[in-house]
């Protein structure tokens, strides 16, 4: 199982990421990314992978647990 990681210092809120995965990553209050839920089966990792590359300042990533 793999786990999604977010920096919000380095987040510019393009919202790449819930373009490509709305039902793992939104938006918040503050214009950066929001992880719904962290945690990426193997079923779902290339959707999630494709939606972690996205992002055009690489404030994401993916980690081993």
């Amino acid at each position: 199982m793999s786990v999604i990681k977010a920096d919000v210092e380095v987040c510019q809120g393009y919202a790449n990421c819930v373009v490509a995965a709305a039902d793992v990553f939104d938006i918040g209050d503050t214009g950066t990314v929001v992880i719904l839920d962290d945690t990426v089966a193997e079923s779902d990792e290339a959707r999630i992978v494709t939606a972690i590359r996205s992002c055009p300042v690489s404030a994401l990533r993916l980690e081993t647990a």
